[in-house]
């Protein structure tokens, strides 16, 4: 029997990462509660392996307080120019951008990347209040279809 490597190396991941502009973000809750999952838009700054994200405070939204919260993220493609289902997963502490201590550092990041606009709100984002925050992952892997015999 043949065993398959089915783990990205760092080089695939940034690719994918690269190509790839929406995810879904998971967010930690109380244990007896399923983590918060939301569909996000993302850039990537390849410099300094950082996520950033453009999140929605809308009046109704069950997220709460994202600063400081244990996240997962994932981005997966299946069907371009591979035909291979991809992912990344980055785990990590979500931080909001205006963090003094990240501030400066974040300015920099956020010139390196684009977060593309994705209307889901109902009004204009035009009309929507936004905060950026960003995920340094503290574990990023990468798994990838390998075809194996049945």
């Amino acid at each position: 029997m043949t065993t398959v490597d089915v783990h990205m190396d760092e080089t695939e991941c940034v690719e994918l990462l690269e190509r790839k502009r929406t995810g879904v973000i998971s967010l930690a809750t109380r244990p007896e509660e399923p983590p918060h999952s939301l569909p996000v838009s993302f850039g990537y700054d390849t410099v300094e392996s950082t996520f950033y994200f453009r999140i929605a405070d809308t009046r109704d939204s069950e997220k709460g307080d994202l600063h400081d919260r244990a996240a997962s993220f994932v981005v997966y493609d299946h069907g371009s120019e591979t035909e291979q289902y991809r992912s990344v997963v980055a785990q990590g502490i979500l931080e909001e951008t205006t963090d003094e201590g990240i501030a400066t550092e974040t300015l920099d990041g956020l010139e390196r990347v684009s977060i593309p606009f994705v209307d889901i709100f109902g009004d204009p984002p035009s009309e929507v209040d936004f905060t950026f925050y960003r995920l340094v992952a503290d574990q990023l892997t990468g798994r990838k279809e390998s075809p194996t015999e049945l």
